[in-house]
């Protein structure tokens, strides 16, 4: 196993046990048994089927298309390397999820991740089955890696993984330096730099009239940057007290995972 595989699942599951600790890690509130089988599924298909094929198909597409590019990055300055992730990856990332909560299609490959009515650790990889495969900034990355940035990505997993295990959690590691009064400057540029709990708890969020809810909008995964950059950004310091989709019908776990294999009658 690679070593920044290893990393990513040391945080994890020390944000598991930190939710064992402080709130309810087994127990979320109105969770159900096809919960943990979705997410148990779903993450697992990731890490196992769907990131490395999709890397694996765009550093072999890379290989067809320019194949005098292998090994190009290997002389440039890693902050121009990790500049090319921020934009191929995380900016390509946030466009890929605000596609999904606007075309009908994408969204059915996405809506597990908001069928949860609780956030957590659990449900960051909760997604369709197919959701990661098609995602452009996985090609993309396993492009850049093609052509020799496969030394920073390593870095830059790491660091992005724990910046999105952070935001999803329900261990809200902001909410104490917001009551820091000194800390307030340093809050303010931190929340429009990267997802923090507050800001993407409130994606999740259930009721849009709750002033804190922005289903449509705080789509960022590392960068809220993205967000404030393309005004789809919703700040508040405040996280809304319920979580989930406003009359989403029920989808059994069967279609959560393998839309548009299996569509659940009407």
């Amino acid at each position: 196993m690679k070593p920044e595989i290893i990393v990513v699942t040391c945080l994890f599951f020390s944000f598991a046990i930190l939710e064992i600790i402080f709130t309810r890690f087994f127990n979320k509130p109105g969770q159900t048994r096809e919960d943990a089988l979705v997410e148990i599924i779903g993450g697992s298909a990731l890490l196992f089927v769907s990131q490395p094929f999709a890397l694996f198909m765009g550093g072999l597409t890379a290989a067809f298309l320019v194949p005098q590019y292998e090994g190009v990055l290997t002389t440039w300055h890693p902050l121009a390397i990790l500049g090319l992730f921020l934009i191929f990856d995380d900016m390509m990332q946030y466009w890929w999820h605000r596609l999904s909560h606007t075309l009908p299609w994408l969204y059915n490959l996405h809506r597990a991740h908001h069928n949860a009515p609780y956030l957590s650790v659990r449900v960051v990889y909760r997604n369709n089955m197919f959701y990661y495969l098609l995602m452009p900034s996985l090609w993309f990355s396993g492009a850049l890696i093609f052509m020799g940035g496969g030394w920073v990505y390593a870095g830059y997993l790491v660091f992005k993984m724990l910046v999105i295990l952070g935001a999803h959690s329900d261990v809200r590691w902001d909410a104490p330096l917001y009551k820091i009064k000194a800390l307030s400057p340093v809050m303010w540029v931190l929340e429009r730099t990267i997802s923090t709990p507050s800001t993407h708890s409130a994606h999740h969020g259930k009721h849009a009239e709750d002033g804190i809810t922005n289903y449509k909008g705080n789509y960022g995964n590392l960068l809220f940057f993205w967000d404030v950059l393309f005004g789809t950004a919703k700040i508040t310091r405040r996280y809304p007290t319920e979580f989930g989709v406003e009359n989403l019908p029920y989808s059994p776990a069967q279609e959560q995972l393998l839309w548009p294999i299996f569509k659940a009658k009407s």
